[in-house]
């Protein structure tokens, strides 16, 4: 279909792909555990939003661009980066603090619940700030595309949709069974929430780190 082969196999890779754990799963499961499912399907939404533009610039050859200049890796690597950490210490200062209020919002007299917009836009940034994403598409989505393709960038935009929906489907799934752990656990009070948001700033501090190390 539209110059691709082997579908069924990249639907697998797509799904073991996504079933790795990172940056994705974690922030889908944390923002389910504050703030229930409503905060994980926008945290997943965002998440494939953020995935989506990195399909279309792949289509557009502008994921090229970026496994060529090292400059442009770097600045996003480390802006990405830097955003993982700055929600880790948000998440670690409401640890300390024993605070209900979510990580993100930390700040004084802000709102203590985040809106469905920003849990969106938070999950739209760690996928859109990730150069690996992009050359991950540029170097897995050739794959499964015919040399003798007619239209290779629809080729490249029909694998990315068929990449976005599988991944958003595991990540609203994920979405179910974290709900599932968030109601069992719903007598355990402030402790428990501290205890979630302390782990989570670890997360994404070692994910942070392990971004700012990865190399073209």
């Amino acid at each position: 279909m539209f110059g691709t082969e082997n579908l069924w196999l990249f639907v697998l890779t797509g799904l073991v792909l996504n079933a790795t754990p990172g940056v994705d799963m974690a922030y889908t499961a944390t923002r389910t555990l504050q703030h229930g499912a409503r905060g994980g399907v926008a945290a997943a939404l965002g998440i494939s939003a953020g995935c989506a533009v990195h399909a279309v610039a792949a289509a557009l050859g502008l994921a090229a661009l970026l496994a060529a200049s090292a400059w442009a890796f770097e600045a996003i690597k480390w802006a990405g980066a830097a955003y993982l950490l700055w929600l880790a210490l948000a998440m670690a200062r409401t640890a300390a603090s024993g605070s209900a209020r979510d990580a993100t919002e930390v700040r004084g007299g802000s709102s203590p619940v985040p809106t469905l917009q920003r849990i969106f836009l938070q999950g739209f940034l760690t996928n859109l700030l990730n150069p690996k994403v992009a050359l991950f598409f540029l170097a897995l989505l050739p794959q499964f595309i015919r040399a003798d393709a007619g239209q290779k960038t629809l080729a490249f935009l029909f694998l990315g949709a068929v990449f976005i929906v599988n991944g958003t489907l595991f990540l609203l799934a994920l979405v179910a069974v974290t709900q599932r752990l968030r109601r069992a656990t719903a007598g355990a009070g402030d402790r428990l929430r501290r205890a979630l948001n302390a782990a989570g700033a670890a997360l994404f501090a070692g994910l942070a780190v392990r971004l700012a190390l990865a190399e073209r």
